[in-house]
């Protein structure tokens, strides 16, 4: 067992026989949820931190599920005795997301409405029934799960990427249950690119011939190719072009091109290889039910602002001469400088506009916050966490800001980096700050 590792550790399933409204309107008539746990509850049960998953991970963030399990839990190096997240002091808490696949209720578990259905004899999975899920959602169970197990309230809830998103709602959401707020490599919503890579990704699945409309465990088939090529794109956008330049350059596979289309460059192969391995472990379904719930994250929008942009263009009068016509097209030139000029101001208005509604939307929160990125992180840039860096600075909310110089890309979160690993050891373990700093909406 490596040393200062929380050991072996048995998940548990907790039951919740009471029905789950979800954000989409539709009804989960009870849930499962799988939940790990690692350290000792304290008699106030102050000293519990929850840790949020990202799309491809679980229950299972620390310690081994065997003696003789080689593989350990996808955050070991963060979460364990005397580490970032000490297990000697914490006790923490990692709960695996309903829509999963991994023991939680999801794609792949029994639809208690085909057990009615056909009198308990051929139940079937929900597969693509299974109703789509957002980060709000997640964050209700898991306060439904906080009630279980009698923590009022949170001494932090941690997360990366779209851990770190799950964070972030509950500050919105709950803003009196938790006390630290550790939102890293995220973002306060998707892009228009990062929402096109996930449509790639699920397109890529969904036009798999052994898809079958997101019923192939009925049909016996499995979209393998599909989620291989949804992986290999996600893949790439988690790496750097410089990363991947000095762990594969341009080395082929076998020494020489073969002049086909198999696998002849080295980043080819692993690529395969990232894409052929996910593809064992990961449910197709469940991984359209992550990205759309990716997609839809956005914690400004119950506090959108109501000013609209006038969108209405002055009409443009018919020319009836060639001098009108040239002095149309000196008119247009100007008014092409003056559109890009225009551009510039739209976009500077759009931030302003976004950055408002960040404001109203963390105006009522209560915790203190850390936020990391990572210098070469381009699918959830710094730019996207210094936006909610300027939001809750905007709101005199206690926060404090690190950008981590990682050659790891947005992977970086999973790194063992000393100066990432202090940053949240130390902020977990800082006094509370129990007065707000005065709105100055700049960064230091």
């Amino acid at each position: 067992m490596a040393a200062g590792s929380v050991g072996v550790v048995t998940p548990q399933k907790f039951h919740f026989a009471e029905p789950l409204t979800l954000e989409c309107n539709r009804t989960l008539p009870s849930f499962d949820l799988m939940v790990e746990t690692y350290g000792t509850l304290n008699s106030d049960k102050s000293n519990a931190i929850l840790i949020c998953h990202a799309l491809s991970g679980n229950h299972h963030a620390a310690g081994f599920h065997s003696v003789d399990d080689k593989k350990a839990g996808w955050w070991d190096n963060m979460i364990g005795p005397n580490k970032a997240i000490d297990t000697n002091r914490f006790y923490v808490v990692c709960v695996n997301n309903i829509g999963s696949c991994f023991g939680s209720t999801g794609p792949t578990t029994i639809n208690p409405d085909s057990v009615d259905a056909n009198n308990s004899d051929d139940p079937q999975v929900y597969g693509p029934d299974f109703p789509l899920i957002t980060i709000k959602d997640w964050v209700k169970t898991q306060a439904m799960l906080s009630d279980r197990l009698g923590i009022d309230v949170w001494h932090a809830i941690v997360g990366g990427s779209m851990g770190g998103m799950q964070a972030l709602q509950w500050s919105v959401d709950y803003p009196d249950r938790l006390k630290r707020c550790v939102v890293i490599a995220s973002t306060p919503k998707l892009s228009a690119q990062n929402i096109a890579f996930n449509e790639v990704a699920r397109q890529s699945i969904l036009s798999d011939p052994d898809f079958k409309d997101g019923r192939y465990i009925q049909a016996g088939t499995y979209p393998r190719r599909g989620l291989i090529l949804a992986r290999m794109v996600g893949h790439i956008t988690y790496l750097t072009d410089d990363a991947m330049k000095a762990k594969f350059g341009r080395d082929l596979k076998s020494g020489k091109f073969m002049y086909g289309y198999d696998v002849e460059f080295q980043v080819e192969s692993y690529l395969r290889y990232q894409g052929e391995r996910f593809s064992e472990n990961f449910d197709a379904n469940t991984y359209l039910l992550m990205t759309k719930a990716l997609d839809y994250f956005d914690p400004t929008r119950d506090y959108s602002s109501a000013v609209a942009k006038d969108t209405t263009e002055p009409a443009v009068p018919l020319e009836n001469s060639i001098a009108a016509s040239v002095e149309s097209s000196k008119a247009n030139a100007q008014n092409e400088l003056e559109d890009a000029v225009a551009t510039i101001e739209d976009i500077e208005s759009d931030r302003q506009q976004e950055l408002a509604a960040l404001k109203a939307a963390f105006a009522h929160t209560q915790c203190q916050y850390l936020v990391v990125s990572f210098t070469t992180d381009w699918r959830f840039a710094p730019e996207r966490s210094q936006e909610i860096v300027d939001a809750l600075m905007a709101n005199g909310k206690p926060v404090s800001y690190i950008n981590i110089d990682a050659p790891h890309g947005h992977d970086s979160f999973l790194f063992d980096i000393p100066r990432y690993m202090g940053a949240v050891e130390g902020f977990l373990t800082a006094p509370f700050i129990t007065h707000h700093r005065p709105a100055t909406g700049e960064r230091s």
